[in-house]
């Protein structure tokens, strides 16, 4: 690609920015060359300058092009054909609004292609919109301003960049593409979050709006030069910017202990903070939640800054590879490809994980069972099992969980010798997960539960025991037994409530 202004070439493509729309903006450069020209090729002719160019020059607009195709990407691929079939034959000159390569599909892509075929390129420069949205808002946007495109934020289900820092989001030229946008940025701010909308930035028509981000779409003035400047909500509102606190925590000079932490040193944390997340999920209090989900994120970060340090991976190596593994494994989401309803995502699922297991080298974890960790509590790692085989057909351990052979299993727990009882019972507990498995019961969550139904009951009798000056070790087996029938009553009745 050249800025040589095409002198001396008998082909070639010229790529021109407008500016923002003021005529008065348009640059000394781009107005000496649009006189010496004949015809000038526009992508739209929608563009308050358009009416200000030299009066001898024949305009050719590609605004048909909108109404031809279908889709965005089809009305940008045929001016980029056309655009390169006239280069290679002629000079041509290409008008865009703004800059060439600001906010600018065609430009980009023309660039590209013809450097492949040899065709000559010069880039006109013009002032973008940014420069007049800069100064509409009275902002800066260094250091970390995010630049969106509207159509992309429309698409999304999350907005794409982090709320710790400030975005532009250009190109909403209609109430529809502003509720879309709306309703992706509400997935992260609150809906009274307070935005600006910049209508006709560095025209005579400018207008800043300040309005609630839920009221975006009902604003009078959108159209085809509007723009949307959202405020960060927060300094620690994104995760780079947890990160980053981590990191410092880590640094030289950060906090002693954080420093002093390994990956063997820091396990009985993630183990803690993953069971009191449990926890807050038992008792759904979402309160608790938000805060524990925290508390576990905060174990994943360290872990991850300690592995970047030692030179092993990176929490971005972590969230791209988890990433990809979501995507490869879901191709009927990301890839078009029809299953038959859940047990058709699970076979597909198997199947995926068969090739990958394939793939890995020798020595890797290979089998089905293998990604079942060793260290996960003995219920939920039968749990595991159970399912990974059951996906398979694998019937063996379906056959524990039949009632008739619980029963017998109890009979023989009974009537064997004190050395076989624990292997009878492990199988015992083997064929009730396998029974939970087969009525659709989480073993892990149906325990959990229990185990806490208990402790209410066990902690309300212990506290009427107290209240009245008494000791439960003091009372006799029939009176505990009579206390707890009532506490059994009274938390029905509790639970009625």
């Amino acid at each position: 690609m050249t800025n040589n202004e095409g002198k001396g070439f008998r082909t070639g493509i010229t790529l021109l920015g407008l500016g923002p729309g003021d005529p008065a903006s348009l640059t000394r450069r781009t107005w000496s060359w649009l006189e010496g020209i004949d015809i000038l090729y526009l992508r739209t002719a929608h563009h308050p300058s358009v009416s200000h160019l030299p009066a001898h020059l024949v305009i050719e607009s590609f605004d048909p092009f909108y109404e031809r195709y279908d889709d965005f990407e089809s009305v940008y691929e045929a001016i980029v054909e056309k655009i390169l079939h006239l280069g290679m034959n002629t000079r041509v000159t290409y008008g865009v609004p703004g800059h060439p390569f600001v906010a600018e599909a065609t430009c980009p892509e023309i660039a590209r292609r013809a450097n492949q075929v040899g065709i000559p390129v010069q880039v006109i420069d013009g002032l973008s919109f940014l420069e007049p949205t800069w100064r509409a808002l009275g902002v800066d946007p260094f250091p970390n301003t995010s630049l969106a495109d509207a159509l992309e934020i429309a698409m999304r289900q999350t907005p794409g960049f982090p709320p710790s820092s400030p975005a532009l989001i250009a190109q909403i030229y209609d109430r529809d593409v502003a509720a879309a946008v709306k309703l992706t940025l509400m997935t992260a701010y609150p809906d009274e979050h307070p935005v600006f909308l910049v209508h006709g930035a560095g025209t005579d028509a400018e207008i800043v709006e300040e309005l609630p981000l839920h009221e975006i779409d009902k604003s009078p003035h959108i159209r085809l030069l509007s723009s949307l400047y959202v405020p960060p909500l927060s300094p620690q509102a994104s995760f780079e910017a947890f990160q980053e606190v981590i990191a410092r925590l880590r640094a030289p000079d950060g906090c002693p202990w954080d420093r002093e932490q390994t990956h063997l040193t820091l396990r009985p944390f993630l183990l803690e903070e993953a069971y009191e997340t449990l926890d807050a999920l038992d008792r759904e209090d979402m309160v608790d939640l938000e805060e524990e989900l925290g508390d576990l994120l905060l174990q994943i970060l360290l872990h991850a800054q300690i592995a970047e340090e030692q030179g092993h991976f990176n929490i971005h190596h972590v969230i791209e590879g988890i990433a990809n593994k979501l995507i490869r494994r879901h191709p009927h989401v990301f890839s078009g490809r029809a299953v038959d309803g859940v047990q058709g995502v699970i076979r597909s699922w198997e199947e995926i994980k068969a090739e990958e297991r394939q793939a890995h080298e020798v020595g890797e974890k290979s089998g089905i069972l293998d990604g079942v960790p060793t260290a996960l509590p003995a219920l939920l790692q039968a749990e595991h099992i159970i399912e990974r085989v059951s996906r398979v057909g694998f019937q063996g351990l379906s056959s524990l969980g039949e009632l008739d052979t619980i029963r017998e299993g109890l009979e023989a727990l009974e009537a064997s010798q004190a050395k076989a009882k624990q292997t009878i019972f492990g199988e015992l507990l083997l064929g009730l997960t396998s029974l939970a498995h087969r009525f659709g019961i989480d073993a892990e969550s149906a325990l959990r539960e229990a185990l806490n139904r208990f402790r209410d009951r066990f902690g309300m009798m212990e506290a009427e025991a107290l209240a009245t000056g008494e000791k439960l070790i003091d009372l006799s087996t029939e009176e505990l037994s009579r206390r707890w029938n009532q506490t059994l009553g009274a938390g029905q009745e509790q639970a009625a409530v």
